[in-house]
């Protein structure tokens, strides 16, 4: 398929010669990229399936410490963590598309190999940021829930569940939690939907990551809109039962952002 190259400036680099050049591209390309990310894992799915059951059972872990330790209102916004936390968590997977890619044959190991990327400095630093947005996700879900219920905590799973789904204000609290929680993921996607497959395959600073993203975005909007929107579908159903769907969903968006890298950035 045909590519239109698009250079814009977006003010995050003062070098724009020393940008990458990103592509526009299309709903077609999207799907190719999905589909490419389902054949690595169903290419590698016992490499794959050790790095990411890591996170169905983190969330199960925070599902309990939720219970236990009486924070039951930060249970869907630690879940709703996935989203801003899933680039940097899939890290590994690009690194084994990125070899298949090349033809090579791979094990789980091959994820961890990571470390010796160039840009590996970097990457940590990016997953630095995505992590204090996250915290900061947390702490905005705390206030919406304490502003609207004040500091009366559940005395169980039903009990909140009725506050939240039989009352107006647990009806307020849904509403004002989803409009932040997408103002959150928006950022999140925004400045890391090309930028760690970048940082894995040059040697570039996390600016340059951040601004490559920026201008992936500005060059294809509504394309762009159509994969946060698969992304956040997706996701919603690998939580759905008990987050063990996530064993399967990570590692396919996870090599399909791999491929979409491929097709955006030159």
């Amino acid at each position: 398929m045909a590519h239109s190259n698009v250079h814009l400036d977006d003010g995050v680099h003062s070098d724009l010669a020393a940008l990458p050049t990103v592509r526009a591209i299309t709903r077609a390309d999207l799907q190719d990229a999905l589909r490419k990310g389902l054949a690595d894992f169903s290419a590698a799915p016992t490499h794959v399936i050790f790095l990411t059951l890591i996170y169905p059972a983190l969330g199960l872990l925070l599902c309990r410490a939720a219970f236990q330790y009486s924070v039951l209102p930060l249970l869907f916004p630690l879940v709703a963590g996935f989203a801003i936390m899933g680039p940097f968590a899939a890290i590994g997977l690009y690194e084994i598309s990125r070899l298949r890619e090349q033809g090579k044959a791979v094990t789980w190991r091959n994820g961890l190999e990571v470390v010796r990327a160039p840009g590996f400095k970097s990457i940590l630093l990016l997953g630095g940021i995505l992590m204090a947005l996250f915290l900061a996700w947390l702490a905005a879900a705390h206030l919406i829930y304490a502003t609207i219920f004040g500091d009366a905590v559940p005395k169980s799973l039903g009990a909140f569940i009725d506050q939240i789904f039989e009352t107006r204000p647990g009806a307020l609290l849904l509403i004002v939690g989803h409009l932040v929680g997408a103002l959150f993921a928006a950022v999140a996607f925004a400045i890391s939907v090309v930028s760690f497959p970048l940082l894995l395959d040059r040697n570039v600073d996390v600016v340059t990551a951040i601004g490559t993203s920026l201008r992936a975005i500005a060059a294809n909007p509504w394309t762009m809109l159509e994969w946060a929107a698969l992304v956040a579908a997706l996701l919603i159903v690998g939580s759905l039962p008990l987050l063990v769907g996530l064993a399967a969903v990570m590692p396919v968006l996870g090599h399909a952002t791999w491929h979409l890298y491929r097709k955006v950035v030159v």
